[in-house]
């Protein structure tokens, strides 16, 4: 199944390699169009006001492809979202301190290769 950008489940960003996917498939079809507007300057006979329009596109076109693919993802802030809401539970209450603090002592002692144990 082919995974769209609109249908994400988290508010996390697009994966670095899909966005470079994204941004690289956008740069090759604006040149495609750059390479169709210069031969078109060339081919469509009489000249006239379109072969300036094809010239201007096939010399303003590189500077779009450039700028758009090295725009990165990065100017897009994404807001955090609570997995409560999204399910639709009940907010829970934290968990209540206990009425006295509980202390663990731990204490060590060496133990000889005989098992007998061995204070220092």
């Amino acid at each position: 199944m082919k995974r769209t950008p609109d249908a994400a489940v988290t508010s996390l960003p697009r994966a670095p390699r899909d966005e470079e996917r994204g941004r690289v498939r956008h740069y090759v079809i604006t040149m495609g169009i750059r390479v169709v507007c210069f031969l078109l300057m060339f081919l469509v006979q009489p000249f006239g006001w379109w072969t300036w329009v094809f010239g201007i596109a096939a010399a303003v076109l590189p500077y779009i492809a450039v700028v758009t693919a090295n725009a990165g993802g990065d100017s897009v802030e994404t807001a955090l979202e609570s997995p409560q809401q999204g399910i639709g539970a009940a907010p829970t209450t934290p968990p209540t301190a206990p009425a006295t603090p509980r202390i663990i002592t731990l204490n060590e002692s060496a133990v000889s290769a005989h098992g007998t144990e061995s204070h220092p």
